[in-house]
């Protein structure tokens, strides 16, 4: 038995009263579970499975290849997320971008961080700041753009350049790149409402040339409407 620390990125109904969980923990990075009996009307714990909750677990390892099995787990803390739409919006929208993009990440404790930070942000009631989540992600990754004099960014080489290469990618977007890459304080950088929309998109553009098997969060549209 031991025990891992992670963030619940989905959970899925396995037959009438399990489920299977998929976290990124800070001990071993994107790490799949199986919880029995979490559906079964006495279970109050069923309450704790919501994206992004930061969870203690006690496991039983699984045989061979087989995945571990939860026996235990608690929530590490509380955060206010699912009672304001927006934030809570934010949380399902983010949750289903690392389900989809950090299944083969291994032990990253600036990740780790990152959720953390991004979390203390939500709860203050930052509206913006997965977008600037997702540009750490990327910088923490390694593929963030490079910084140059150029003014526009060029999604496909991931540097700067003297001419537009992408509609997406004007003068104001690519500013606000090179603002927050080149930020110490990236959270207190104040992104136009009215530019939020495409810059989010800019994000999902460059991430497609960028991240290995990227895959469009299913929420995308949702989480558009939400912030029109």
């Amino acid at each position: 038995m031991n025990s891992q620390t992670g963030f619940l990125l989905s959970s899925i109904k396995y037959g009438e009263n399990d489920a299977i969980l998929h976290c990124f923990t800070e001990e071993e990075g994107f790490q799949s579970y199986f919880l029995k009996g979490i559906y079964s009307k006495r279970n109050k714990k069923k309450a704790l499975l919501l994206p992004l909750n930061q969870l203690n677990f006690s496991l039983n390892p699984g045989k061979g290849n087989g995945i571990s099995s939860i026996l235990t787990f608690e929530l590490v803390k509380s955060n206010d997320l699912y009672s304001d739409i927006r934030t809570n919006t934010v949380v399902f929208f983010i949750s289903d971008f690392l389900n989809q993009n950090l299944k083969h990440e291994n032990k990253n404790p600036n990740i780790f961080f990152c959720l953390n930070e991004f979390i203390d942000e939500l709860a203050l009631k930052n509206y913006q700041s997965h977008l600037i989540f997702l540009i750490k992600i990327l910088t923490i990754q390694g593929v963030s753009p490079l910084l140059n004099n150029g003014e526009y960014l060029d999604p496909e080489t991931g540097t700067f350049s003297l001419n537009l290469s992408h509609q997406l990618f004007n003068r104001e977007i690519s500013s606000i790149w090179k603002d927050i890459i080149a930020s110490h304080t990236p959270y207190e950088i104040k992104i136009p409402q009215s530019l939020r929309k495409d810059f989010l998109d800019s994000i999902l553009v460059y991430c497609h040339y960028h991240m290995t098997d990227f895959r469009i969060p299913i929420s995308l549209e949702v989480i558009q409407q939400i912030f029109e």
